[in-house]
């Protein structure tokens, strides 16, 4: 909270729930934060979040796979219960000064859960608060770090990476035909599941020799890689028993300057976090 409110955010939650099953869990947490309560889902309703799967487990197609499977992925692997009608489709909201929505975020699996310093990173807003691992190659500087220090089954947070072309150098972005653009690779785990790595913007380079231009980066910028932990059932089971989770991959580019084009470069690198468990209550 202490974050959030120095760069001017606030924070509540609206859940089905009522105040005295609020009031108790947050007790139990030592939850400091606003939680709203949200009878009937008037609010839930108004935001289009209702979660009208757990209906259909009621229905008269509840024995239909596809609805089973749905419930499995938006309601609960155990099954819906009568109590969870009402509930929201899991997600976060940013809103402006007015109330106005700025940018929101949404999963495709109940137990996903985007992590407070993800979603900073992702909007642009968040500093690094992690210490990171600073590599210098003949062309870059690069600092990586990943967005939380502990992650449970089913976080989504974010993988950073800070990178400085030495002067004179630069880099390539997507588009740039012919050369190989930066990106990150990770290794594959069966409980790791990577989301597309998010470029900034990048300028033009004009290449007058061959009288080109391709898209590049010359200045200081950072890349995103989201990653979600799995929480499936499955994922949890290879997980249990571990105390941390490391991330394997490597950083791949390729770098000129004015005069030479030089080999693809491959960086490797590893982040490991804590691994905090679920809570069920």
């Amino acid at each position: 909270m202490d974050e959030l409110r120095s760069q001017g955010l606030g924070l509540a939650t609206i859940s089905y729930d009522s105040r005295e099953t609020i009031a108790a869990f947050s007790a139990a947490r030592g939850i400091t934060f606003t939680m709203l309560s949200d009878p009937g889902s008037a609010t839930i309703r108004r935001y289009g979040i209702l979660n009208t799967v757990v209906e259909e487990a009621f229905g008269p197609d509840r024995d239909d796979p596809e609805v089973q499977a749905a419930v499995a992925q938006y309601v609960s692997v155990v099954g819906a219960r009568e109590n969870m009608r009402g509930i929201a489709f899991p997600g976060t909201f940013m809103l402006d000064t007015e109330g106005r929505v700025t940018s929101r975020f949404f999963e495709d699996f109940y137990i996903s859960r985007n992590t407070v310093a993800s979603i900073l990173k992702v909007v642009g807003t968040g500093d690094g608060t992690v210490q990171g691992t600073s590599v210098s190659t003949e062309h870059l500087e690069l600092t990586t770090y990943p967005s939380d220090p502990a992650v449970a089954p089913g976080n989504h947070f974010s993988l950073v990476f800070e990178i400085a072309p030495r002067p004179g150098m630069h880099v390539y972005a997507p588009g740039a035909d012919g050369y190989r653009v930066v990106t990150a690779t990770l290794e594959s785990q069966p409980y790791l599941a990577p989301r597309p790595l998010a470029y900034p913007a990048s300028e033009i380079y004009y290449f007058e020799p061959l009288d080109e231009r391709v898209p590049v980066y010359q200045r200081p910028f950072t890349l995103v890689q989201e990653v979600v932990l799995d929480g499936s059932p499955e994922s949890q089971a290879l997980l249990r028993g571990q105390e941390t989770v490391t991330i394997r991959g490597t950083l791949e580019y390729q770098a000129c300057d004015d005069t030479i084009c030089y080999n693809p470069v491959s960086v490797p690198l590893s982040w490991t976090m804590d691994l905090r468990s679920l809570v069920f209550r």
